[in-house]
């Protein structure tokens, strides 16, 4: 019902194309759930205090590599249910960033582990034993840094592709001004990650760790943006995108 009242044409709204998911959505829906089961299976019934503080860090950590998988499904989802295109180029797009997000997925993990340890070490039969070494921090940090780039800038030649076929798509003004929000927003995400990797590169070798926070830049890029989109199309359509 939901989707088919969203699929109504009117020229200040966005239309979406796709009332029903495609096998590659389903294929994709499935590998994402797969993903999300290599984050949590790993672990164990604690056979101890310590062994249930460790597992409890494991959820803390757990909770945001779903925050961020579910993000990254969601704006796939978001795209077909637009576009509902399935052509080759579209497959093999959407094909790269499944193999990314499946081979990511125990690096993601093993980073926000570190994060939320505190004391960078781990329990293995009652012996503390340390995660990382400091020298292995920017490979790390590099490793993240070009899965995130990898990401966006392939969220990125999706939206490209949907704008390039607007007549195909009959998209609207407003459509299209939509999209290329979305293909500059994706672009911006890829620089705030090539950053992070210059940041990584340049910053002392004891401090390399602080290159991270590079990403709080999105707390403030994401509010201007679309504050700056949303007074543009305001203007344009006379409607506010958020």
């Amino acid at each position: 019902m939901f989707r088919k009242k969203a699929a109504t044409i009117a020229k200040k709204t966005i239309r979406w194309r796709s009332h029903e998911p495609s096998r590659l959505e389903t294929f994709s829906d499935a590998v994402f759930a797969f993903a999300v089961t290599l984050i949590i299976v790993s672990l164990e019934v604690p056979k101890s205090f310590d062994e249930l503080f460790e597992t409890m860090k494991g959820f803390v950590s757990f909770g945001v590599c779903f925050a961020l998988l579910f993000l990254i499904w969601n704006n796939q989802n978001i795209f077909f249910r637009r576009y509902g295109i399935v052509d080759a180029y579209t497959t093999f797009l959407n094909a790269v960033l499944l193999f990314v997000v499946l081979t990511y997925t125990y690096p993601l993990k093993f980073l926000f582990t570190l994060v939320f340890s505190g004391d960078n070490t781990y329990l293995s039969n009652g012996v503390k034993l340390s995660m990382i070494r400091t020298d292995q921090v920017p490979a790390l940090l590099y490793v993240y840094n070009l899965g995130y780039v990898v990401i966006y800038f392939l969220f990125y030649l999706m939206y490209r592709h949907a704008h390039s076929h607007e007549k195909k798509l009959e998209l609207t003004p407003f459509e299209l001004f939509e999209t290329k929000s979305q293909m500059y927003i994706n672009l911006l995400n890829v620089l705030i990650g090539l950053l992070a990797m210059l940041m990584t590169t340049v910053l002392p070798s004891n401090i390399k760790g602080a290159s991270g926070y590079v990403y709080f830049l999105l707390a403030i890029v994401y509010p201007l943006f679309f504050s700056i989109r949303g007074r543009k199309s305001g203007k344009l359509f006379g409607v506010v995108i958020d």
